[in-house]
């Protein structure tokens, strides 16, 4: 099992270096940087003042270089200006040189500073992270014994009509997009004009014009029910139809095994022959897919964050495309790589205890 580990460590570390040199090779591209020079000198820059905003700030030496200033494995450059001011990465703006570091990038905790809030990467992304961390938390808390529980129903008996309603329903949620449904649910329940929220509010059902709130900026400070239910239940509903519809392919197999099969004849009730030896071996293979699920979480907030201006990860990603921010969209790609990674991991070590035969080679 260590070696197991280590190895995929290794492969880890890997993938991460391949995957962040990609980005920072996409994002480093020549329009790019000239599109940040002009938004952070001037827009009416000539030609020549752009090459020279690039020369001055260190984005002219090649990609490989400057992806090893950026993880701290490089020196950082210097420059040293026609006043006789010495600039580089690692030397503030007004600070002395002789006392900066020479290393200065992801390694030793510098992720560089963003151009669109001003403030420290790392303080852009904790900010964030904090926010999507409790909007993924209870959306797992929705989705995952929501979904387990319909799978388990519908693959309990295959072919019943309890199994056809809910696999029609998982298939019909996950053909539905986060947009789609966030519009509908914003249109059926946050609308004082149209759903049921003129209906309620005309009898007198609810205080306010609309049943739930349609933005969940509040919900960074505070939140509740009314401004925290609607974005939950955008991204869980597509997550809710893909587990179960798994849930209910691994019951299925389960339940036509053949000490299944002996159980019963044995005479053990259903419910314990669904109890005792069907759930958990059933339950195996969607451990996986709950796991899988936090990466496409990171997707699906950057659609729902910004539908309803929730400022957490999802938005902040989407500012820092919108805006050219360098450093920051290197900072949320090496957040989102090490989230792929690291349930991948724990996904394999975890199935790997529920499930004793399998074995590392």
């Amino acid at each position: 099992m260590l070696m197991f580990i280590l190895r995929r460590f290794g492969v880890m570390i890997l993938t991460a270096l391949a995957l962040t040199f990609i980005v920072f090779m996409l994002t480093n591209l020549p329009p790019n940087l000239e599109k940040l020079a002009k938004s952070e000198a001037s827009v009416r820059m000539s030609d020549e003042q752009v090459v020279s905003w690039i020369e001055n700030n260190g984005f002219n030496a090649p990609v490989i270089s400057r992806y090893g200033q950026w993880l701290g494995v490089l020196p950082g450059w210097t420059k040293t200006m026609e006043d006789g001011e010495m600039r580089g990465r690692c030397i503030p703006k007004g600070s002395d040189a002789a006392a900066a570091p020479r290393f200065c990038g992801l390694m030793q905790g510098t992720w560089g500073t963003s151009t669109v809030f001003k403030k420290p990467v790392t303080e852009v992304l904790g900010r964030g992270l904090s926010q999507t961390g409790w909007l993924m938390l209870a959306v797992m808390l929705v989705m995952v014994p929501t979904s387990l529980l319909l799978g388990v129903l519908s693959g309990m008996r295959e072919g019943s009509r309890t199994d056809r309603i809910l696999s029609t329903f998982a298939i019909a949620t996950t053909a539905t997009p986060e947009y789609v449904s966030g519009v509908v649910f914003i249109a059926l329940f946050a609308s004082a004009t149209t759903g049921i929220s003129p209906i309620l509010a005309s009898m007198g059902w609810i205080e306010t014009k609309t049943l739930f709130m349609g933005t969940a900026t509040s919900a960074m400070d505070n939140i509740t029910f009314w401004n925290f239910a609607l974005p939950v239940m955008t991204i869980a509903l597509y997550g809710i139809g893909y587990i179960a519809r798994m849930t209910r392919a691994s019951m299925t197999e389960v339940m036509t095994a053949q000490y299944i099969r002996t159980a019963r004849l044995k005479g053990v009730s259903f419910r314990q022959v669904v109890m005792r030896h069907a759930l958990r071996n059933a339950l195996i293979a969607p451990f996986t897919v709950i796991m899988l699920q936090f990466p496409w979480l990171l997707n699906g907030v950057v659609i729902v964050e910004t539908l309803f201006n929730y400022k957490g990860f999802g938005w902040t990603l989407v500012q820092a495309a919108g805006n050219n921010d360098i450093e920051l969209l290197l900072g949320c790609s090496v957040i989102a790589v090490l989230v792929v990674l690291v349930t991948q991991l724990i996904s394999d070590v975890g199935y790997v205890f529920l499930n004793p035969r399998i074995r590392l080679s």
